[in-house]
């Protein structure tokens, strides 16, 4: 259904109500250099801090990058991607060794879905690595947010910070942002570690692209399906 939006005077496209805002939630590949403010930043994470989690422990830790320190993360990252003799490094798995059905189907989907639209092909590797490379530029995005976890706690505290993450990016909207969380950001802690200064204590576990949507950029013409709720939930007694 499609619905009014508000406008500000520079033309960015604001939500208008509360289902908008989850309706226009996406994941972006392609963003403007415009800048964010730092304003803007804070209030997103201060309505994210509002998520929920168990006894009020607010797990999670935020690390912000712009401006140098977010160029000189970029290019490390991407020289990491481009140099065969550095291994990935990820301290969690954060998919399966062999994936099945029917979450193979739906992953092969959106994959192929987005390369259709960049034009790129099967077997089109070098293609295929420069575009795996873009996530290490955060698809031109002029903000990086890096959410991390005391190693310690256990998997409901990772939960927690899932619905945390959630709300950054529904947050984002508000102010006519867009996202693309990216758990690919992870593959080289070290990188991290270092340019951000996440202690060893700590399991970064996903950097968020964050800014102003490029609308000229074909990959952002990618819309993925959604399973009906019939297929997905069970009713009892209602």
């Amino acid at each position: 259904m499609k619905q009014a939006q508000l406008q500000r005077e520079d033309g960015v496209d604001l939500p208008r109500d509360m289902a908008e805002i989850f309706t226009t939630r996406r994941s972006v590949r392609a963003f403007l250099p415009t800048p964010v403010s730092r304003e803007q930043v804070e209030n997103i994470l201060e309505l994210a801090a509002r998520a929920p989690s168990g006894t009020n422990t607010q797990p999670w830790r935020v690390y912000v990058v712009a401006g140098e320190p977010l160029a000189r993360l970029k290019a490390r990252l991407r020289a990491a991607h481009d140099d065969p003799s550095i291994p990935i490094a990820r301290e969690y798995e954060h998919s399966p060794g062999q994936w099945f059905e029917p979450y193979l189907s739906r992953r092969r989907k959106v994959g192929w879905d987005l390369y259709g639209l960049l034009g790129i092909s099967r077997g089109e590797r070098e293609r295929i690595h420069e575009q795996h490379g873009r996530n290490y530029d955060l698809f031109g995005a002029p903000v990086g947010i890096f959410c991390s976890v005391d190693r310690r706690l256990e998997k409901g505290s990772w939960m927690d910070c899932g619905m945390f993450i959630q709300s950054i990016m529904l947050a984002a909207r508000i102010h006519g942002l867009h996202t693309c969380p990216q758990a690919a950001l992870t593959n080289y802690p070290s990188i991290l570690r270092e340019e951000l200064g996440i202690p060893e204590e700590e399991i970064a576990l996903c950097g968020i692209a964050l800014g102003y949507e490029d609308k000229s950029a074909v990959e952002n013409g990618l819309r993925t399906e959604r399973e009906p709720v019939e297929d997905f939930a069970t009713f009892m007694g209602l």
